[in-house]
């Protein structure tokens, strides 16, 4: 991470845009910042303006428009907020929001406007949201997220882990990551040992949006997790200009399933401001899924939902 690309100018000269892209991708930057890992750009088609990493990641002039409806906070963080980081949307779970750091910055991303100064950092910070989550019964699962989990140390996320161990009334401890996609290398011995070293169920969530994001080394890096009996789900985002086609929904759902990972969620964009380009229409998913259903089995299709701020649950787009 510390040799990724945070210069909006550095990134198209590696991909070789046109030099008047540049102008707005440094103004859109100045709002949210560029951080792409090498690794990430080196799978890019060099000169191509539409390849489907480099349209994840590249800032544009289109982020600089603010259309009614989008908002810095679209799924209601703000309202959730139960302590300083941990967040209580729905029944029986709660997210605790580990860290701010990213292995990249997505520029559809919903929490690209979260306020994580005011987050907990760290061992004695987190010492609030533990009593919070001892002191409710209700609760059987705790979700790491961020920013991204993985991007913590090792020694930390073990001590973390063992610490919701001993909360009785937790059963399942999830995981929200996007290193094993960007940095399949993170996927270490270590990592393995705290995941499955309690009595918690583990469970972790990757985001891929693409087919082309699932290269050997980071099946490979799936397949290890697999094998350690880590259950494994996927969410994307439905993307204008990088998955709104059928054949490439179908292609990562079939390469997912290769990798042991089950399609999860196809998520209606979050409405948040910066990211209205990447909106695809709902009357448009609805028929990429019931496609996507004449062509594959049930368990390769994902729910397509859409998260509201204060709903009791994620709405189905598709539901039959």
């Amino acid at each position: 991470m510390k040799d990724a690309i945070r210069d909006p100018a550095e990134l198209c000269r590696l991909v070789g845009l046109p030099d008047e892209r540049l102008a707005a991708a440094q103004a859109a930057a100045r709002d949210f910042a560029v951080f792409v890992p090498q690794r990430w750009i080196a799978r890019m088609r060099y000169g191509d303006t539409r390849d489907p990493l480099l349209l994840q990641v590249l800032p544009t002039a289109e982020e600089l428009a603010s259309p009614a409806g989008f908002t810095a906070d679209p799924v209601g963080d703000r309202l959730a907020g139960r302590t300083p980081g941990l967040l209580a949307k729905y029944s029986g779970r709660v997210l605790l929001v580990t860290t701010g750091v990213c292995a990249v910055h997505c520029r559809y991303c919903f929490r690209r406007h979260f306020p994580y100064s005011e987050a907990p950092r760290g061992r004695g910070a987190w010492r609030t949201a533990l009593e919070e989550i001892q002191n409710d019964p209700t609760l059987s699962e705790v979700i790491l997220s961020g920013g991204d989990p993985l991007t913590l140390v090792d020694e930390v996320l073990a001590e973390l882990t063992m610490e919701l161990a001993k909360i009785g009334h937790l059963r399942r401890l999830r995981i929200h990551t996007r290193l094993p996609i960007l940095i399949p290398e993170r996927v270490t011995d270590e990592l393995l040992g705290w995941l499955r070293g309690t009595r918690l169920s583990p469970v972790v969530v990757v985001h891929v949006n693409h087919p082309v994001e699932l290269d050997d080394a980071v099946a490979e890096a799936l397949g290890r997790l697999a094998d350690a009996g880590v259950p494994l789900l996927n969410q994307a985002v439905l993307l204008r200009g990088i998955n709104d086609q059928l054949e490439t929904l179908i292609e990562l759902s079939e390469r997912l399933i290769d990798c042991r990972v089950m399609p999860y969620y196809l998520h209606q964009l979050d409405r948040v401001a910066g990211a209205a380009h990447f909106e695809v229409p709902e009357a448009t998913g609805r028929r990429l899924i019931e496609q996507m259903r004449a062509r594959l089995p049930g368990y390769a299709v994902p729910r397509y939902v859409r998260e509201e701020a204060g709903a009791a649950f994620k709405l189905g787009l598709s539901d039959s």
